[in-house]
């Protein structure tokens, strides 16, 4: 079962870390590694969240997702993205770029460095307000209590997160921006920081707004597909025939379908946002992002064929500290340069923290209902004088 829906992952990892190791050396393979591990990790909720819609969609919307579907996000949002945000930045063509990342290295590096600022800013308040929504929010499944039962009491105030990112955004150029660094030493950057900051706010916004719409017209569609088949139970039942649950088809899928889509492409803007502070190498961003990507696809097969979410409910808290974490090192690489590595270890030691209590608890509950069970036959066996 692993093997038969892990295996061309598997496979892909292996080639896609042979090749970067042969191609670029063993900094690369390292580099390559840790963004395999974030994306999967960053992407595991995304998964969760296929899996749960997925199993709602007939056998051919579910084939077109899972083929069609992971072409866009490892293609579109994983491989197309990284260069258009480098292209815009850069102000130069997406042809021109991977160009220039092929022939011309140092040039490619300077241009990357002088845009640092504007994509750091951007990515820093995307990836700042994903996790500044998730911490504000009042959630039965604590990780850290102590800090995350405060923070969702503060949450109650409206707009408090865009308030916050404005306020790190406002605090960022008046600090960091002001030396930001370049390739010609350090400049005043502060009106470009300003202007990418609110461009990655809005978009975090437009994103979410997307993703929204799309819910509330599934939510219309599963209204009005549960009247019918209602209906047709009713139906069913007077004329003494047996009735069968029907999955999703029709215009209720493709509406799914595009659900599905837009929060896949907004799942996947911090694990693309993210990859910047690791490295600007897009080659290397690239080929690990869709190493991970293809993790998401294998994880969405194994939990609709399984018909189970995984119980390792503080990895997505894991995550979207990740996620803080990587928006906090973008900010600060507007001015001081941090070692790729540093940065991949902080968010794969999150995550694997995360992962390890998520087991702990696991086991703590097993242990409890066992004992619980043992009682429970205790008093049921009758006493003997």
């Amino acid at each position: 079962m692993v093997l038969r829906t892990f295996g061309w992952s598997f496979a892909v990892t292996a080639g896609g870390l042979a090749f970067a190791a042969w191609q670029w050396g063993w900094e690369a393979f390292g580099i390559v590694l840790i963004l395999s591990i974030l994306e999967i990790s960053l992407s595991f909720d995304n998964a969760v969240v296929n899996a749960g819609i997925l199993k709602k969609m007939n056998a051919f919307w579910q084939r077109f997702f899972l083929t069609i579907g992971i072409l866009i996000a490892v293609f579109g949002m994983r491989l197309v993205f990284p260069v258009l945000i480098v292209a815009v930045s850069a102000e130069v063509g997406p042809v021109e770029a991977v160009q220039l990342a092929l022939d011309e290295p140092g040039r490619y590096e300077d241009l990357v460095t002088d845009a640092h600022p504007a994509i750091a800013a951007f990515g820093g308040m995307f990836l700042l307000m994903i996790f500044l929504d998730f911490i504000f929010e009042d959630r039965d499944i604590k990780w850290l209590a102590w800090l995350e039962r405060p923070l969702a009491r503060l949450g109650k105030i409206d707009m408090l997160s865009v308030c916050v990112a404005l306020v790190v955004l406002l605090a960022t150029a008046m600090t960091f921006a002001t030396h930001a660094h370049v390739s010609t030493g350090y400049a005043d950057k502060s009106a470009t920081v300003l202007l990418s900051g609110v461009a990655g706010l809005i978009t975090y916004l437009v994103v979410g707004g997307l993703s929204g719409y799309f819910e509330d017209k599934l939510e219309d569609e599963e209204e009005q597909e549960q009247e019918q088949e209602h209906e047709a139970e009713e139906k069913a039942g007077a004329e003494g025939k047996p009735v069968s649950a029907v999955a999703l088809a029709g215009k209720a899928a493709f509406f799914l379908f595009l659900y599905l889509e837009v929060l896949d492409a907004s799942f996947s803007f911090d694990g693309v946002i993210g990859a910047f502070a690791i490295t600007n190498h897009i080659f290397w961003m690239a080929l690990g992002l869709g190493i991970g990507a293809m993790y998401v696809r294998s994880l969405t097969v194994y939990l609709v064929r399984q018909g189970t979410l995984d119980d390792y409910v503080y990895l997505e808290h894991g995550a979207h500290y990740a996620i803080g974490a990587l928006a906090t090192i973008l900010l600060i690489t507007i001015q001081h340069q941090i070692s790729e590595i540093i940065t991949g270890l902080i968010g794969v030691v999150l995550i694997a923290a995360s992962f390890l209590a998520s087991v702990r608890r696991n086991k703590a509950l097993a242990t409890s209902e066992a004992g619980e069970a043992e009682q429970d036959e205790k008093a049921e066996v009758p006493s003997r004088v």
